[in-house]
């Protein structure tokens, strides 16, 4: 199977402007997904953009961008675009999360073993909550899964609901994940998606993947134990470079 890695990249972050071009310890938050996302077992990966700043960069450390449409709604319809756009043809897309400047390689091989199975449809991670604020926190993204590893559902509350149990007991009783927002699509499911509109469930729980599997298809689940570091703030950004200076030699 030919897969290729796609990392959508937008320059006007609502959060956090400029984002991707951040520094970190000498390099492009960018050119950090980048160099990890080609320590997998990728067959190519391209970056999806639409601003000329961040082209401009792609270019300077020897990448390969493509430009798209700066209305797309989420991430999976720019690596859409992206995918009708780039050159040769792949049979899987990975969605690599472009705010992700560490992102380990073995995750992005995970959902590649996972895509690549004749009835995958669609794959994604998710990884065991421990901290009780997570658990609670509508920022994390809880999952449960069927026994087959497929997701049952997404949501921004926790589930499943632990009645007539306090709080602060959940985690002893119960087993909870979060999910890790890295996604791989079949090509022709990626492009079936992309047409879909916005459902319910979505639009109330602000999340894309819900309008996949109300329209019965199906996302099978790796556990992950790696804790990935999302940069969506600048505070998150102090996070990124206190790990660069303890952690790379370079």
């Amino acid at each position: 199977m030919k897969v290729i890695g796609i990392i959508p990249s937008r320059y006007a972050s609502t959060r956090f402007p400029s984002k991707p071009l951040s520094m970190i310890k000498g390099k492009t938050m960018i050119q950090r997904v980048w160099e990890q996302a080609w320590k997998s077992k990728l067959d190519a990966v391209v970056i999806a953009t639409d601003d000329i700043r961040i082209a401009d960069e792609v270019l300077k450390f020897g990448g390969q961008y493509v430009m798209t449409d700066p209305n797309h709604r989420s991430g999976t319809d720019r690596c859409r675009e992206a995918l009708y756009r780039v050159e040769g043809s792949y049979d899987a897309v990975v969605n690599i999360q472009g705010d992700e400047p560490f992102i380990d390689p073995n995750q992005i091989n995970q959902v590649i073993d996972l895509i690549s199975r004749d009835d995958t449809q669609l794959a994604s991670l998710a990884k065991r909550i421990e901290d009780e604020y997570e658990l609670f926190s509508p920022n994390t993204v809880k999952v449960v899964m069927d026994k087959l590893g497929n997701a049952l559902y997404f949501s921004r509350n926790p589930i499943p609901f632990m009645r007539n149990l306090d709080h602060e007991k959940w985690l002893q009783k119960g087993e909870f994940y979060k999910h890790i927002g890295l996604y791989a699509y079949k090509t022709d499911v990626l492009c079936e998606i992309a047409k879909m509109s916005p459902t319910m469930l979505e639009t109330s729980e602000s999340l894309e993947q819900l309008r996949w599997l109300e329209n019965g298809f199906h996302i099978r689940m790796g556990i992950t134990q790696i804790e990935s570091l999302s940069v969506d703030t600048q505070e998150d950004l102090e996070k990124a470079l206190q790990f660069a200076n303890n952690q790379l030699v370079e």
